[in-house]
């Protein structure tokens, strides 16, 4: 299931050669931390998995300028049902802010999908993916992520 989702995370967020962006090392090591993320035995977790066999340690998933601020934002991704349940993998959207530092917007349960609709500051609003058909819809209102809608394959859902 991991390769399906990094797969359909990368295919949703393509970019050009020329809108690619490299984090340097440190700047991934302060993405994990700000997540909540601890270095154990080359690994970054997140969670208490206690080494089932479907867990998979922290990643970065994706590197790119979601809100065409010219900062990188970073999509870490961990796996396993111990933490996540039946949806497998957790999910948490880092953006570097101005002064250096990163800053979580958004995280939580699920597989994150960027859609093309906007909330404000040109954030993208993202779908929560997981078991079942109508997922959830959150958008950037200035602040923080909320739940804006359900869809499904682009269509409302309830």
């Amino acid at each position: 299931m991991r390769i399906l989702v990094c797969l359909a995370v990368a295919a949703m967020v393509a970019a050009p050669a020329s809108a690619q962006v490299r984090l340097s090392p440190a700047d991934q090591a302060a993405a994990f931390k700000a997540a909540g993320f601890k270095r154990v035995g080359g690994q970054w977790r997140g969670c208490d998995d206690p080494g089932t066999p479907s867990y998979s340690p922290g990643t970065i998933e994706l590197v790119k300028d979601l809100n065409g601020d010219g900062r990188p934002e970073v999509v870490i991704t961990e796996g396993g049902s111990f933490c996540f349940g039946a949806t497998g993998m957790g999910f948490a959207l880092m953006s570097k802010q101005g002064d250096g530092n990163w800053k979580r917007m958004a995280g939580g349960t699920g597989v994150f999908t960027p859609l093309a609709t906007k909330g404000v500051g040109g954030w993208p609003d993202i779908e929560i993916g997981g078991p079942g058909f109508c997922f959830p819809i959150q958008r950037w209102n200035g602040r923080e992520y909320r739940f804006h809608r359900r869809a499904y394959q682009g269509k409302p859902c309830r």
